[in-house]
């Protein structure tokens, strides 16, 4: 799966284009506003913050800053070279004051592959804005956390091609008590990806975040391996919706899910972007009637040399 087009929505709003120049246009109601500006220039030194971006930045806060509530942001400059304006954001947090939600990194793949996104520590965001409830962050190149406390963050979603033990670590040695919603990408190996499963034992013992929810563990390629677990993690009883899509869950995770503890308290199973076999894939559905289990987009493995391949959804 590339990332072909933009969010749409973000934080229960709809998305809205600030625009290159002249007036913010007028909106109905709650908005998410996103601003970005992409331009690609040879002669760019790479470490640079992009100078467009940052201007454009701050027409856009001198505009709207204080009502601004919802805020995405897209391409500052070409996210291969231009770092992410991680300190221009926190540098801004006194003239946003009512920032409640940011998704950083809405970048489609035509614009900068998520691998090759320059991004930074973007726990940063966090110290910077005390009252955000709401963030999510995608990149790759210099991808990074520092463990953090946060007394008002909901949701965390960390989206990535292969996203590092020591990032993951970082996330669960964070003190998070109002947590109800963690989503990682975990990746591939090839790209980073060298979080085990080992690595989150702190959080399958049910040890982190007291009011968690909402856990995905996607975009893995040990996605068997994390069905074995969570067959058998304490976290998965206070759960309402467990999401293992976009992996490469096979028929071995998803026996292992089915012997394992009973799932029938769940409101949602997302296993989207899967290796299952119809057959097993039947069975796990009708093993969980009360349950809405997301089982589309089956893929099939490719065989190349004798050998069997499953892709992750993102990688590159």
């Amino acid at each position: 799966m590339a990332f072909g087009s933009h969010a749409l929505h973000f934080a229960g709003r709809p998305v809205v284009d600030v625009p290159a120049d002249g007036p913010l246009p007028t909106v109905d109601g709650p908005v998410s506003w996103r601003i970005a500006h992409w331009h690609f220039d040879d002669e760019t030194t790479e470490s640079s913050l992009s100078a467009e971006f940052r201007d454009a930045f701050d027409r856009f806060v001198a505009q709207a800053g204080p009502s601004v509530e919802s805020l995405v942001v897209g391409s500052w400059g070409y996210a291969a070279f231009h770092p992410a304006p991680i300190a221009q954001l926190c540098a801004a947090a006194a003239r946003l004051p009512a920032l409640r939600a940011l998704f950083l990194g809405d970048i489609t793949s035509e614009e900068c592959e998520v691998s090759w996104m320059r991004v930074g520590d973007v726990s940063a965001l966090l110290t910077a804005y005390p009252a955000l409830e709401v963030l999510r962050v995608r990149g790759g190149e210099n991808f990074a956390f520092s463990p953090v406390r946060h007394a008002r963050l909901r949701e965390l979603a960390v989206e990535s091609g292969g996203l590092s033990r020591a990032f993951v670590g970082a996330v669960l040695d964070s003190d998070l008590p109002a947590l109800t919603d963690l989503e990682l990408w975990l990746g591939t190996s090839d790209y980073g990806g060298d979080t085990q499963v080992a690595d989150l034992a702190p959080l399958l013992a049910g040890e982190r975040f007291p009011q968690l929810r909402r856990l995905g563990l996607c975009n893995s390629e040990i996605a068997d391996d994390l069905a074995r677990a969570l067959a058998s993690a304490p976290v998965v009883s206070r759960l309402r919706r467990l999401d293992l899509s976009m992996g490469t869950l096979g028929d071995e995770g998803a026996a292992a899910l089915l012997a394992g503890q009973p799932l029938t308290h769940l409101a949602e199973l997302d296993l989207s972007h899967h290796y299952l076999t119809e057959e097993t894939a039947a069975s796990l559905v009708a093993a969980l009637p009360g349950v809405a289990v997301d089982d589309s987009d089956p893929q099939e493995p490719e065989e190349y040399d004798g050998e069997s391949y499953r892709y992750t959804a993102v990688s590159e």
